[in-house]
């Protein structure tokens, strides 16, 4: 009762990182809340899970295990949580911020009347003074994320109902195992109990997944470009950069916005979220939004015309100069010390 859920979503029968990284905080906030850490995952002829999912601190687990759950559709699984939270009551549920958190979580949320908020950049746990009615809410979840644009920063809490729903996405919590033999209860749930034959209306035919072109967020060496970076053809030295490098390509919005570098290659809160070893920005003046994205590498080292560049203030390097004078130099004297 009151515990802390977080919805793990499976791929090939393996949690996503990001349900993973959810189970490490979600520890972290159950354990300040002095409550367990409960996971829910649903499936078709799922193996091993309990392997994968208790060694993050996951005091149970909840299994709901037939056909028709894998790959996802949204009523069974949203009758899932529905009744399941009936049943459990639970403080806070936390999912990621992907196609399937984005359409499962605003359904579980409707049907409960409880707050949800999406693209969580930070979460934490707090108290709130509603000086008006003279009230204190202890031990709130704090739902940080940017707002208006990523002008602002805004925290939002959910005084009255329950759950407290946030989503999260992919590589903006870190991922770490807190014991290899935690002990965690594993619960086979009758998924009849839950879900109507009608939920199955949806029969999954035929599913098509395309690859991603690049590993952005595996890549230990980062070369982005914002708009700074001036044209499509400057945008050409970063690959030249990124190949000496090892490396992979990414772009700001606004580079992107200018038709500079693809959609997919864009880093901040409106693309993917990176936090490799060497962040070299390049031409990018440090919006909050794209700050958002990177902002957790561990050495950050900025090319940027302007000195006084938003992004110079949280990088441990700066560099002052043109793309077209700096990056060329940079691509010389690595291969010279390359070799």
């Amino acid at each position: 009762m009151n515990n802390l859920f977080v919805y793990c979503e499976i791929e090939d029968n393996t949690i996503v990182d990001v349900s993973l990284e959810l189970l490490t905080k979600g520890r972290s906030l159950a354990t300040q809340l002095n409550c367990q850490l409960e996971a829910v995952v649903a499936g078709t002829n799922l193996k091993d899970i309990e392997k994968q999912v208790l060694p993050y601190g996951v005091d149970k687990l909840h299994l709901f295990d037939t056909e028709g759950l894998y790959p996802y559709t949204s009523l069974p699984h949203t009758s899932i949580l529905v009744n399941l939270f009936k049943q459990e009551q639970p403080q806070i549920c936390l999912m990621g911020a992907t196609v399937i958190g984005r359409d499962l979580g605003p359904r579980v949320s409707s049907a409960l009347h409880s707050g949800l908020t999406a693209d969580c950049t930070s979460l934490e746990i707090g108290n709130h003074e509603d000086k008006k009615a003279g009230v204190t809410y202890e031990n709130l979840l704090y739902q940080i994320r940017p707002a208006f644009g990523g002008n602002i920063v805004a925290t939002i809490i959910n005084p009255e109902h329950r759950p407290q729903m946030a989503t999260v996405r992919e590589g903006v919590m870190k991922k770490q195992i807190l014991s290899p033999d935690y002990k965690g209860e594993v619960i086979n749930h009758d998924v009849k109990e839950y879900v109507s034959d009608s939920d199955f209306i949806v029969n999954v035919i035929e599913r098509h997944i395309e690859k991603a072109k690049h590993n952005l967020k595996g890549s230990p060496i980062v070369v982005a470009g914002g708009y700074g970076v001036g044209s499509k053809e400057n945008f050409d030295l970063l690959f030249d950069l990124a190949k000496v490098l090892n490396a992979e390509v990414g772009a700001s919005r606004a580079a992107v916005d200018a038709g500079f570098a693809d959609h997919d290659r864009q880093i901040g809160q409106t693309g993917v979220t990176v936090r490799p070893k060497l962040y070299i920005a390049c031409g990018i003046s440090g919006q909050i939004q794209h700050i958002a994205g990177m902002q957790e590498s561990s050495m950050i080292i900025s090319i940027n015309n302007d000195p006084d560049a938003p992004i110079n203030t949280i990088a441990d390097y700066v560099i002052t100069g043109s793309i077209e004078e700096v990056v060329p130099k940079m691509i010389k004297y690595y291969k010279q010390n390359s070799k």
